[in-house]
């Protein structure tokens, strides 16, 4: 019998053979596969978001999980027991990422890790001929972003990742709006998340390795720093190390909308300001406080964050306002409303009252995915190119913020304008024996 796994594998061998491999359109594949053929999933990451994803994987029907890799001992052990509770039967624990690559029964890898590994376990995966669901933002820099898509090309893979609101019917509606005109001429986006919910994340002194945790892998090709508690975990979105703090984690969902809103690629120019003002003796390193100012022709985008409060604009703690000459349009994830402007007492436009989310997004993300690796003529709602470049953007606002300075960005040359010190942030250094890849 000609499974999937059987089939893509014999089928990379001979285009490999016929240096073909670039080359095989996506739609041969659409054409052999059924449509209820089991597909089965290994797990990289547990903790977070990863397992919420494998949650809504195997809410589908069709699915399996395999194994499941994390370098806590703990999380590990604790996930498997969830994961034999949902589907009857334990997956296959490991520790190192690369070995549950080599298990020739997983079709489809989720990527749950801290930001500074996506690249890597990305490219891992592509290589193995694994379909990939890789949570955002999709790296934690513009050139490993560069390098990923080059990766799902050469290597033919499906990828999905988590800026799950392309899949939410409100949010897309929102932007059906928005491409309608109606608005009149939008002159600028205001993106933000205010999260009162976050708080300081206190200063703790370097303690010894949690027993069960692989510390050396968990840094992978990050800088070998003694281990902190305040740097694992969920926290580590505040470190430069590791990831890029608010404006790549809520950043890169709503940033994502408005660049979907006005059909934009990279800006012309960005300048980005802020700090830890709130905290400013906590132990995070990126600012709890920013703005970003961007330059597209035509209109600028706006991203503010804060950390600790809820003060955000038109009464939202996060959200996109689509600001035109006729009216508003904000949206965020309970739903979204037009707010009309008055020109002597009579509205422009009709206003609109709230329409609001069915609640579904993380849900119908994950079988958009499915459906995409099962029939692949198909393109995921967040497909590797819409994902690069958005967390390109968020990625330009932190350059800026860390030289100070407006800069100016070639988005075909993926460099900023004669600007050394600025360029030289967009590629980090790979701590040995871990290399930047190459494809």
């Amino acid at each position: 019998m000609t499974t999937r796994r059987n089939f893509l594998k014999q089928t990379a061998i001979t285009a490999t053979g016929l240096g073909l491999l670039n080359v095989i359109p996506n739609r041969l594949y659409g054409n052999i596969l059924g449509a209820n053929e089991k597909l089965t999933c290994g797990l990289i990451g547990a903790n977070g978001m990863g397992m919420a994803n494998l949650r809504a994987f195997l809410a589908l029907p069709n699915t399996a999980c395999a194994a499941i890799c994390d370098v806590d001992q703990n999380v590990l052990n604790n996930r498997i027991a969830d994961t034999e509770k949902i589907q009857g039967f334990k997956p296959e624990g490991y520790a190192d990422f690369r070995k549950m690559l080599e298990n020739k029964d997983i079709d489809v890898v989720i990527i749950g890790t801290p930001d500074h590994w996506h690249c890597l376990q990305y490219v891992y995966a592509a290589q193995a001929g694994k379909d990939i669901y890789c949570e955002k933002p999709l790296a934690n820099s513009v050139a490993e972003t560069t390098i990923m898509e080059q990766a799902a090309k050469r290597y033919n893979v499906v990828t999905q990742v988590g800026m799950w609101q392309r899949s939410d019917p409100h949010w897309r509606d929102a932007v059906e709006f928005v491409h309608s005109g109606k608005l009149g001429k939008i002159r600028t986006v205001r993106t933000w998340s205010y999260q009162g919910w976050m708080g300081s994340v206190p200063v703790r002194p370097d303690a010894p390795v949690p027993a069960g945790v692989d510390y050396d892998m968990w840094l992978g090709p990050a800088p070998l720093k003694p281990f902190n508690p305040s740097r694992f975990h969920f926290t580590f979105r505040w470190f430069w190390d590791y990831a890029g703090g608010m404006m790549t984690d809520w950043g890169v969902h709503i940033v994502d909308y408005a660049l979907f809103g006005m059909n934009a690629q990279g800006p012309k120019s960005v300048m980005s300001m802020g700090g830890k003002f709130a905290y400013p003796d906590d132990a995070c390193e990126t600012p709890d406080t920013q703005q970003a100012l961007y330059e597209f022709d035509g209109f600028t985008m706006l991203w503010d964050h804060g950390i600790g409060i809820d003060g955000g604009y038109y009464g939202r703690t996060h959200g996109v306002g689509f600001v035109g000459n006729n009216g508003t349009l904000v949206v965020d994830r309970g739903g979204w409303e037009v707010i009309p402007e008055y020109k002597n007492n009579k509205p422009e436009m009709e206003r609109i009252e709230l329409q609001k989310s069915t609640g579904k997004g993380l849900e119908l993300h994950m079988k958009n995915f499915i459906d995409c690796v099962k029939d692949r003529s198909l393109t995921p709602n967040a497909d590797i190119e819409t994902a690069g470049n958005t967390a390109r953007v968020a990625h330009l606002g932190n350059v800026a913020f860390k030289t100070g300075r407006r800069l100016y960005w070639d988005n075909n040359e993926r460099e900023f304008i004669n600007d050394k010190e600025a360029n030289s942030l967009l590629k980090p250094n790979y701590r040995k024996p871990w290399a930047f890849p190459k494809v």
